[in-house]
């Protein structure tokens, strides 16, 4: 009998582990194969090994504007995906996270698989029987997949690592943050792509001018972004490709390629925990948890995707430790994500945190900057000047309340803004920052700098503000 029993070996159960341990628990964690989670083996770290070379591949693209005299790479994709299978390997020999756990303390099993057998018993099975007076479900998710004729033809993003070659036209279906990420990466490698969104425009939760950056920079590396498509009706075989067959009622379109990626959403792992055995139940498919993460059982708690509320490895770790202290000394936490730095590393990049603009105008009276890329020097200088900064600042409070960024390197400069957000920075503090000089962070000290003079925090002269707004960014481009 354990005082705490942890379901997940990801970053939201391996958090909780150690948290509950931190606060005295006799702890135990049950993970069925290997630690780490989506993120770490299947998700986040391979595919950034992709973005990685598909960066590579577009960095070659210059050489001639820099005096640089060589041929363009091509991709041997193959040793490509054994790069970003041993990426993987060296992450988990460097994150050791089994002899951590052990070391402090926490007793790991690894069965075949676990569920409940009552409300405060796994089964797992090799037929050992874990016990325990707090339970913390942390079982993580995978990919959803739609069921319709030729459904069994497509693939999901865990089925890209075992690919045997580059597909020369692939179709995504699902323009969130996986199937841009992997439109953008098949794109640079030279594959024909299609990417396909049911809604109005591709990545429909982030700031609708991230939406636009995104689907005009695509648009302008040839892959065609089709939006409000109706359903996925079926695939077919077709002369050695396939045909997805989509569209609203009543019509049929046709999208021929070589390969079709499902990237349609993140489904919770709970149909083989027997959750009614516990007394925990489900919303859509998600554990349902009040603000402590406590569950509709009284004595376990839930954290990372399988709650459905934030499906981000930062998230999942802050969940964790939520859940472990609300297991271990009461139901006192809550949980906001109120302030969560996130993007996706996609040619170029995006990143967002905070309100979206719609979200915060609807809040209250706010002031908007938006400053190009190509006002700030180090763009010019690397030849990127494509994309933007925005910030979203409170008229009565000056207080940060989002940014959305596209363009290079965006999702580092984000983190600059999230850690002013959770410090309560006021704008002219950080319009005042002396940014080093030449980088693209300087893009965000513009911005800020831009939305002082609207607040009329800078006195002017009266001679200057004549000039007017042409004036003003032309002083903003020359003061980067």
């Amino acid at each position: 009998m354990y005082d705490v029993l942890v379901l997940g070996g990801g970053p939201a159960g391996v958090t909780a582990a150690l948290r509950a341990r931190e606060l005295g628990a006799d702890v135990a964690l049950v993970q069925q194969g290997n630690l780490g989670g989506t993120c770490t083996n299947d998700g986040c770290v391979p595919t950034r090994v992709l973005a990685h070379a598909a960066w590579l591949v577009r960095e070659a693209g210059q050489y001639a504007h820099y005096g640089l005299v060589g041929e363009a790479p091509t991709v041997d994709f193959p040793r490509l995906l054994a790069r970003a299978q041993e990426t993987v390997y060296r992450i988990h020999e460097k994150k050791q996270l089994r002899a951590h756990l052990e070391q402090m303390g926490v007793a790991v099993f690894t069965p075949a698989g676990a569920r409940f057998a009552d409300a405060h018993t796994l089964a797992c099975g090799d037929a050992t029987m874990l016990q325990a007076q707090n339970i913390i479900i942390s079982a993580g998710g995978h990919a959803r997949r739609l069921l319709f004729p030729g459904s069994e033809l497509a693939l999901t993003h865990s089925d890209v690592w075992s690919m045997t070659r580059l597909p020369r036209s692939i179709a995504i279906v699902g323009g969130a943050a996986t199937g841009c990420q992997l439109a953008s990466v098949f794109a640079a490698f030279g594959a024909r792509v299609h990417l396909l969104e049911v809604g109005p425009r591709p990545l429909g939760v982030e700031d609708e001018a991230i939406s636009l950056g995104i689907r005009q920079a695509f648009e302008r590396r040839g892959i065609a972004v089709l939006t409000q498509i109706g359903g996925i009706k079926r695939i077919e075989r077709a002369a050695g490709t396939l045909r997805l067959i989509y569209g609203p009622e009543g019509t049929d379109h046709a999208v021929e390629a070589e390969a079709v990626l499902l990237a349609v959403g993140w489904q919770a792992n709970t149909d083989e925990l027997n959750l009614p055995a516990a007394g925990v139940e489900c919303d859509r498919g998600y554990i349902r948890v009040d603000d402590s993460l406590r569950t509709t059982a009284p004595h376990i708690f839930a954290a990372g995707d399988i709650t459905g509320r934030m499906m981000l490895v930062q998230s999942a770790t802050a969940e964790g430790a939520l859940a472990a202290e609300s297991a271990v000394l009461g139901s006192g936490g809550k949980d906001r994500h109120q302030i969560v730095p996130h993007g996706g590393f996609t040619d170029p990049e995006y990143g967002s945190v905070g309100l979206t603009e719609s979200q915060a105008r609807a809040q209250e009276d706010c002031a908007v900057a938006v400053v190009p890329y190509a006002h700030v020097d180090r763009a010019l200088i690397d030849g990127h000047t494509e994309g933007f900064c925005k910030l979203i600042v409170s008229k009565s409070s000056h207080r940060l309340l989002g940014a959305h960024i596209v363009g290079e390197q965006a999702v580092e400069i984000l983190q600059m803004v999230a850690a002013g957000m959770a410090a309560d920075m006021w704008v002219e503090q950080l319009a005042e920052l002396e940014l080093a000089y030449p980088t693209f962070a300087a893009v965000v000290g513009l911005a800020a700098r831009k939305i002082t003079r609207e607040l009329g925090v800078i006195p002017l002269a009266p001679q200057w503000r004549a000039l007017g707004q042409t004036a003003a960014a032309e002083w903003e481009r020359s003061d980067a």
